[in-house]
């Protein structure tokens, strides 16, 4: 018998976990472009009017 042969649950769980972390990936994706996208729009000394208003 083989030392580092894997046990079943492995292979079943495999493909879980393969997508648990393309969607853990994408999401910090997401809320990384969001913050890229919200910085460039911001002009340099200057809030947004929501923000300014307080």
């Amino acid at each position: 018998m083989a030392l580092n042969r894997d046990h079943e649950i492995h292979g079943r769980r495999w493909g879980r976990n393969l997508g648990l972390g393309l969607v853990l990936g994408a999401f910090v994706a997401l809320i990384f472009g969001l913050t890229v996208v919200k910085i460039s729009h911001l002009e340099e000394g200057k809030l947004p009017a929501s923000e300014a208003s307080r």
